[in-house]
């Protein structure tokens, strides 16, 4: 049950209650600071819920890389394809993608690789600490995670990211089709290889969430749903916040407000968000446990299909469709993920179906989070553009933030995170 609002000052105030503003929170608690979180929706509404649940330091290398453009342009007419741009006139997007573009190059995506692996790897470790500290009930396991390949020719392109990699610190085994069949015999024969990232591991997003949520109440934070956040006007002493139960006037905010950032730039005071931040939509379907599942959770390259399994379920996701704010349930694309796993797996999907989701994945333009301080305000702060990453990356972000907001030296290097290069 949430806790209704009524007019009064507050210590920390977080506007958003998924994965990011929920860890911020916890971090913040365990600082000794009071915090209320609102949310316009419920806990975990939002790309927090549907996603593969996979903690991967492996995926430190962007969106926006050297191939990027060349494989959009093919999939361009084709609505169902992993990667998928809707053309569009609209001058935010316009402005984002142009900005998206100037980044598909080698130094940018190297560059970009190497502050995401700072916070992924930081974050793997962290949500383990977590999970021990508050007896996070999330079906969290050191599982590794593997990119599975069914041509050679895109394998030996994924290989040539191995010396970034192994740079970064990221630990990676290459076995080749036949070995890797011989391993999991929920594989069909004929695959190329695989990349094996064993460092990686994976939870239940939607149960984290909700763990999260539990810890943070019972820590004595409070969470106000169906709270939206109307307008925020920033001072020397503090932000009052206008929401849809009242207004809050808090020593220091956090936005954490995920793809719905754009829609409320304007009335945050930071404008510049509408063309640093674009909503990217993922797909997933949830099934009931087939006979045979991969034993790790793997990446099928070619159709960019994320296969994870737990204990209780099973689920197929990733794409990526830039289509606007269109929350459109599209079946075509949620067809695409059981082809593709059927092009590798004797059992791609499960006896029933429990759920079809889609999401929307708060994209910034150079593919890494905005983390730190709101230029121009000094008790405004962000935890935002986390994309994919947003499980991956939520606890170094809590952390990350409590420390930047406590003035002590930071968990990892903020200067790559800070949300100054936009404005």
């Amino acid at each position: 049950m949430s806790a209704a609002i009524a007019e009064e000052s507050i210590d920390c105030l977080v506007v958003g209650a998924g994965v990011s503003g929920l860890a911020t929170a916890l971090a913040l608690l365990d600082d000794g600071r009071e915090v209320t979180v609102i949310d316009a929706g419920k806990v975990g509404a939002g790309a927090s819920h549907g996603n593969c649940g996979t903690l991967t330091p492996s995926h430190a290398p962007p969106l926006a890389g050297p191939n990027t453009l060349l494989r959009a342009a093919r999939w361009m007419f084709t609505p169902d394809a992993p990667l998928y741009i809707k053309p569009t006139l609209d001058p935010d997007t316009l402005r984002w993608m142009l900005g998206f573009m100037q980044r598909c190059n080698h130094r940018d995506y190297v560059a970009s690789a190497r502050a995401k692996y700072t916070l992924l790897s930081d974050s793997r470790q962290r949500i383990q600490q977590w999970v021990e500290r508050y007896a996070l009930d999330c079906e969290f396991a050191e599982t590794g995670e593997d990119y599975v390949f069914k041509t050679r020719r895109d394998m030996d392109r994924e290989l040539g990211d191995v010396p970034l990699l192994n740079e970064l610190g990221v630990d990676v085994e290459v076995v080749e089709g036949k070995d890797y069949e011989a391993r999991d015999p929920a594989f069909k024969p004929g695959l190329a290889g695989a990349m094996c990232f064993r460092g990686d591991a994976a939870l239940r997003p939607d149960r984290y969430v909700a763990e999260l949520a539990r810890v943070v109440r019972e820590r004595g934070g409070r969470i106000v749903e169906h709270c939206a956040l109307q307008s925020l006007e920033s001072g020397a002493q503090g932000v009052l916040a206008t929401t849809a139960q009242g207004p809050l006037r808090a020593r220091d905010v956090i936005l954490a407000t995920g793809a719905w950032s754009p829609r409320i730039a304007s009335a945050v005071g930071l404008p510049w968000l509408r063309k640093s931040i674009q909503p990217g939509k993922g797909y997933s379907i949830t099934y009931s446990s087939p006979p045979l599942a991969p034993k790790r959770p793997v990446i099928l390259y070619e159709p960019s299909v994320c296969v994870t399994a737990w204990g209780s379920g099973y689920r197929l996701g990733s794409t990526m469709e830039f289509t606007g704010f269109d929350d459109s349930l599209n079946e075509k694309r949620l067809g695409a993920l059981e082809r593709g796993a059927a092009q590798f797996l004797h059992h791609p999907v499960g006896p029933e179906v429990r759920e079809k989701w889609c999401g929307w994945r708060p994209m910034s333009r150079d593919d890494i989070p905005l983390i730190g301080r709101a230029p121009g305000h000094p008790h405004l702060w962000m935890a935002v553009g986390h994309g994919m990453m947003g499980v991956s990356m939520s606890a170094s972000t809590g952390q990350l933030l409590a420390d930047m907001i406590a003035g002590r030296t930071p968990c990892v290097d903020p200067a790559p995170f800070d949300p100054a290069r936009f404005a």
